[in-house]
């Protein structure tokens, strides 16, 4: 990663360790995470069920037995049909964003730094490749 992208991630972190007050406790923390993250899959539905600018079509992924592992994608889908509008864009964007500060206030307690983290993560992607299964 560029150190731009280094600094960013490292400013992002010192602010966050600035601006929590109230809940610096680690229970705090694990809860808010769980929060924010039922907070994205609730606007993703209110996408989906009130504004509309999304349709979720599911159904069994299938895929030739035969088909080369590095080809199996071409076969799948997510399931989406449409596009965000610029209002849900907006709220699942601010959801992600919480999502992130709380993340980071874990790594904050437990002292990790999460520019290394993603990297470590980036260097196993790269090292397994296709054999992450993910």
């Amino acid at each position: 990663m560029s150190k731009l992208k280094e600094t960013t991630l490292d400013s992002f972190q010192y602010a966050v360790s600035e601006l929590l007050v109230r809940n610096k406790s680690i229970l705090d923390e694990m809860s808010k995470l769980e929060d924010s993250n039922a907070r994205i899959n609730r606007t993703i539905c209110k996408a989906v069920t009130q504004c509309g600018c999304i349709k979720i079509n599911a159904s069994k992924q299938e895929y030739p037995e035969d088909v080369e592992y590095s080809k199996i994608k071409d076969y799948l889908s997510s399931h989406l049909e449409g596009e965000l509008c610029a209002n849900c864009r907006d709220l699942i964007e601010k959801d992600m964003g919480r999502h992130l500060f709380y993340l980071t206030t874990l790594c904050n307690n437990l002292d990790l730094n999460l520019y290394d983290i993603i990297l470590k993560e980036y260097k196993r992607l790269q090292l397994f490749g296709k054999y992450n299964l993910r």
